[in-house]
């Protein structure tokens, strides 16, 4: 039953009880009058009259009406006072009856005293109800309002909201109770905490496999399409269109691998370190296999800020997009300013409109003369590497080329 049920219920006892109490306390009030009080003055009115005292300044002494045998409306008197209700006594005088004695119990002393006993018992009943009412909020306050408060911290916990501390009150009697829960929402939020980066270094390692693969699978797909040209035998091209399409085949599959794992990672681990800058050279000694690369000047040497891996994925992707899309020898020139160093990568093939330039680096966005193509592809790769390079302090800039084609521009950081 809820408190406040019980609220109503204590009230409508106490209004009951007082309505029930008030009329017993009347009636046994009119009794003690009766037996008590109006036989003392009883008595003493006998005694006034036997010391020949006046009738009248009696009746107003005590409040009473007085009427002698002797009178001439004696009978008719009497029975007024039987008719009206009024206690009536006999006046006696030498052991004989010499008349009546009446007492108005209706009278306003009557209705005083009824009073005062009344509002003795509200002040009574109001005493009790005020206590009672005290308790219950107290019950409610220490007992009932902290499991209420349970009731909201286990439906956070059952969301799998873990951050709302549950507050503890150390005067409270279930201060100890609470602490304990509170410890095991603590306990349940570091063991979910503990699962999430053990889920999340896995979809980190297999995002970072599946990804890695694409670049060796692009090699053996651009080394097949020039054998095809090279050689002319049926069966070494059958056996070269067999192992294009198996690679084709783990492209696909470790590209759907690779969007299941990213869609639940913001992004893929990315770890700078001091390099030779000369490094870069090795990076582009590979993409003879994608097509011709001529080399516009040499690359300064100094020290740079990169994660070889990553920054090997993004020339890998750059000259891959620019030898599928555009057909043409790709061009590399380097230059250098006090805080960076520039790879420029261009081709001239029919680069990219305008205004879709800005939406390039976006993920699983292609342009639309690339949708058109034929050509498969994730929108991946730009937005890969343009978070790469973010990551290692650099950056990507990516514009059409003056007199036609396509440019990007890899930032490197220098170390400083």
């Amino acid at each position: 039953m809820k408190i406040k049920v019980i609220a109503v219920v204590y009230s409508l006892v106490i209004l009951l009880t007082g309505f029930i109490l008030l009329n017993m306390q009347g009636r046994e009030t009119a009794l003690s009058i009766d037996l008590l009080e109006l036989n003392t003055k009883r008595g003493e009115i006998e005694e006034e009259l036997h010391a020949g005292n006046d009738i009248q300044s009696v009746e107003q002494k005590y409040g009473c009406e007085i009427v002698l045998v002797t009178d001439n409306d004696y009978q008719s008197t009497n029975n007024r006072f039987i008719k009206d209700g009024m206690s009536v006594f006999d006046y006696n005088e030498d052991g004989k009856i010499a008349g009546k004695i009446a007492f108005d119990v209706r009278s306003s002393e009557y209705s005083k005293i009824i009073k005062m006993s009344g509002t003795e018992m509200l002040i009574t009943l109001g005493a009790a109800y005020f206590a009672g009412m005290l308790l219950l909020f107290a019950v409610w306050y220490f007992y009932i309002k902290p499991f209420r408060k349970l009731t909201d911290f286990a439906a956070n916990v059952s969301k799998g909201n873990l951050d709302v501390p549950l507050n503890i009150y150390r005067h409270n009697y279930f201060g100890a109770f609470t602490e304990s829960f509170d410890r095991m929402r603590d306990a349940l939020k570091r063991s979910k905490e503990r699962e999430d980066a053990a889920n999340r270094s896995k979809k980190e390692l297999v995002a970072e496999l599946s990804h890695d693969i694409k670049t060796p699978v692009a090699t053996i797909k651009a080394t097949c399409e020039v054998m095809e040209i090279k050689y002319k035998d049926p069966d070494v091209l059958e056996k070269v269109k067999v192992i294009k399409s198996k690679a084709s085949s783990v492209e696909s599959l470790v590209d759907n691998m690779f969007r299941a794992t990213l869609d639940d990672l913001e992004e893929l681990k990315v770890t700078p370190r001091e390099e030779s800058s000369l490094i870069i050279d090795s990076m582009f000694n590979d993409l003879r296999f994608y097509g011709t690369v001529e080399r516009k000047s040499d690359i300064p040497e100094c020290l740079i800020l990169i994660d070889k891996l990553r920054l090997e994925q993004v020339i890998d992707n750059i000259a891959g997009n620019s030898f599928k899309y555009a057909g043409t020898p790709l061009e590399v020139d380097f230059r250098s300013d006090k805080e960076n160093i520039y790879v420029i990568l261009s081709d001239r093939g029919p680069g990219v409109p305008e205004d879709e330039l800005a939406m390039l680096t976006t993920k699983f966005y292609r342009g639309s003369d690339a949708s058109e193509s034929g050509k498969e592809g994730s929108g991946l790769g730009l937005y890969l590497a343009s978070q790469f390079m973010e990551k290692m302090g650099g950056g990507l800039e990516l514009k059409n080329r003056e007199g036609g084609g396509f440019t990007a521009e890899i930032i490197i950081k220098k170390v400083s």
